[in-house]
C-alpha cells in the first residue's frame, strides 16, 4: 500500500509540474474556445433577431406602398435601411420603394433608392436588378453615358442577355445603329429558348432594318 501511495504521490507531483508549465496556456485556450462558442451562439441569436426585425420593417414598407402612403413608406424604408441594411429584405424594400416612387412620378427619389441597393446591397441578384432598373431610368432621362456606365459594371452571368438588350436600347437611342444591333444579337444568343424575351429583341432588330429571323438563326448556330 505504501508503494501505491508513493506512486500516486509521484504522479501527483508530475501533474503539478505539468500544470505549472502548461496550465495558463490550457486555461486561455479553453477560454478562447468557449468564448468562440458563446460568440457563435450570440451571433446566431443576433441573426435571428435581425431577421425578425427586418421582416417586421419590410411589412411596414409593403403596407405603406400598397396603400399609396409614400411618406410612411419612405420612413419605413429609412428605418430598415438604418437598422437592418445588410439584410436581403432591406434590399427588397429598396426595390419596392423605388418602384412605388417611380409610379408616383418621383423619379429622383426612385433613383436614390435604386442607387442604394446597387451600391450597398449584399445580394448580387438584387444588386443586378437595381442596376438594370437604374439604367432604364437614366436612359429615359437621356443620361445615356450614365446608363452605359451602370450597364458596364459587373453582373452575374444569368443577367448578361438582359444587360446586352438594355445596352442595345441605349446605343439605339444614341443613333449608334451598328453597335445596337451587335448588342441585340448578343441578347438573342443569351436568351436561348425564352421566346417572350426573344420576340421583343426581334422587334427591335426589325425596327433597325435587320432581318430578325436571320439574326435568330445566327444566334442559335
Amino acid at each position: 500500500m505504501a508503494h501505491l501511495d508513493l506512486e500516486e504521490q509521484e504522479q501527483l507531483d508530475q501533474l503539478r509540474a505539468f500544470w505549472r508549465q502548461w496550465g495558463n496556456l490550457i486555461t486561455w485556450l479553453l477560454i478562447a474556445v468557449l468564448g468562440a462558442y458563446a460568440a457563435w451562439n450570440g451571433f446566431q441569436w443576433w441573426q435571428r433577431s435581425q431577421a425578425a426585425q427586418a421582416a417586421g420593417l419590410y411589412e411596414q414598407v409593403d403596407e405603406a406602398a400598397r396603400g399609396g402612403d409614400v411618406e410612411r413608406m419612405n420612413r419605413a424604408f429609412d428605418t430598415i435601411r438604418d437598422k437592418a441594411g445588410s439584410s436581403v429584405l432591406a434590399q427588397q424594400a429598396g426595390l419596392l420603394t423605388a418602384r412605388t416612387l417611380f409610379e408616383k412620378e418621383q423619379t429622383d427619389a426612385a433613383r436614390a433608392a435604386l442607387t442604394w441597393v446597387a451600391d450597398k446591397g449584399s445580394d448580387t441578384g438584387l444588386r443586378a436588378i437595381a442596376k438594370l432598373r437604374l439604367a432604364a431610368l437614366l436612359t429615359a432621362a437621356k443620361s445615356f453615358d450614365a446608363a452605359l456606365a451602370q450597364l458596364g459594371s459587373d453582373f452575374p452571368a444569368p443577367f448578361a442577355p438582359l444587360v446586352a438588350d438594355q445596352r442595345g436600347d441605349v446605343l439605339s437611342m444614341q443613333g449608334n445603329r451598328d453597335a445596337a444591333v451587335a448588342e441585340y444579337r448578343k441578347a438573342l444568343a443569351g436568351f436561348g429558348d425564352r421566346a417572350e424575351y426573344r420576340r421583343l429583341v426581334e422587334i427591335k432588330l426589325t425596327a433597325l432594318g435587320v432581318n430578325a429571323s436571320a439574326s435568330t438563326a445566327e444566334a442559335k448556330s
